[in-house]
């Protein structure tokens, strides 16, 4: 089992970058795509995508303390002018940094489409994740306006409310697979993001066609998470929030606007400690999946899976 081997290398689309790493990213949510995250990560050449809200000071002593970091971490923007005058302020006083993460909730704007274009003329030979999106149309237009690596995925978050609020999203599984073909057919890539609850589902989203997994809520509580440790009747807790839920809103932009709902959830997720182990059950589970279809690298995992619909996927006899 110890000798599949999970690393995948990828020359990309618009910048020409290659890259070569085992390609899980930890989420952009002020909680879990933080530094001290990307530290435990990049030495197992796991991938972080930096939260949107550090500072250029604060990327400047991560750039000097932890070099070695930075051919795995993105920095984050959203699409307003304030936050592309910050990206470019971080790129400019951190030159190794090759990797941008442009995310809004909701890709299917001209205004996104034209602030991609915007970016890549800027930015040549960065290498550009652009979404969120779930349909093979619009991964097409994303790429070709500059981007990358598009990110799946509409409602399937563990604190996403989208379609529980709005009705509007897409099954993970069926948005990925229609994605991953649309991308791989113009030499672009896919990032599923949302809907991974255990190391299989992990493995589920490779099996289907995506190049990179995020993982937000299978990555919160721990150590490396940003805030406090809660304890509550004996029992620990770190708080994990959506990035569109009120929490977040007004935390940094001082409340929910009044035109939009909150579309995330505030949960006490149970305190897991160091996230090195985590990532070690993770690891072990997708080389598990390898063996178990006959796939000698995580390259191969797709051309070996079928997929069956079930009604449930393991038994609750004992919970």
């Amino acid at each position: 089992m110890s000798r599949v081997d999970l690393q995948r290398t990828f020359t990309f689309r618009n910048s020409k970058q290659t890259y070569t790493g085992i390609p899980i990213i930890a989420a952009n949510m002020d909680t879990t795509g933080t530094f001290e995250m990307a530290q435990v990560l990049s030495k197992h050449t796991l991938f972080t995508a930096i939260h949107k809200h550090y500072s250029v000071e604060d990327w400047k002593n991560f750039a000097a303390s932890h070099p070695e970091c930075l051919e795995h971490v993105a920095a984050s923007s959203g699409s307003g002018s304030g936050d592309l005058e910050k990206l470019c302020a971080i790129l400019e006083a951190v030159p190794a940094l090759k990797y941008i993460c442009l995310d809004v909730a909701n890709g299917y704007s001209e205004y996104f489409v034209e602030f991609v274009k915007k970016v890549r003329e800027k930015f040549p030979k960065h290498t550009i994740m652009a979404g969120n999106v779930v349909t093979g149309e619009m991964v097409e237009e994303l790429i070709l306006s500059g981007a990358d690596i598009i990110k799946v995925g509409i409602g399937p978050g563990s604190v996403c409310t989208t379609r529980i609020k709005t009705g509007v999203g897409y099954p993970q599984l069926s948005a990925v697979i229609e994605c991953a073909d649309s991308a791989h057919g113009l030499k672009g890539h896919i990032i599923s993001d949302g809907g991974c609850s255990c190391p299989g589902d992990v493995a589920k989203a490779f099996g289907a066609g995506a190049d990179f997994v995020m993982m937000g809520g299978m990555l919160a509580g721990h150590d490396q998470c940003s805030g406090e440790v809660i304890e509550k009747n004996g029992k620990k807790y770190k708080l994990f929030y959506g990035m569109s839920s009120d929490t977040a809103m007004k935390k940094y932009t001082g409340g929910v606007a009044e035109y939009r709902a909150s579309e995330g959830r505030t949960v006490e997720v149970p305190y897991k400690g160091d996230v090195e182990n985590t990532i070690r059950d993770v690891l072990g589970g997708l080389r598990s999946t390898c063996t178990y279809v006959g796939a000698a690298k995580l390259k191969e995992l797709s051309r070996r899976t079928t997929f069956i619909r079930v009604t449930q996927q393991s038994s609750y006899m004992f919970t």
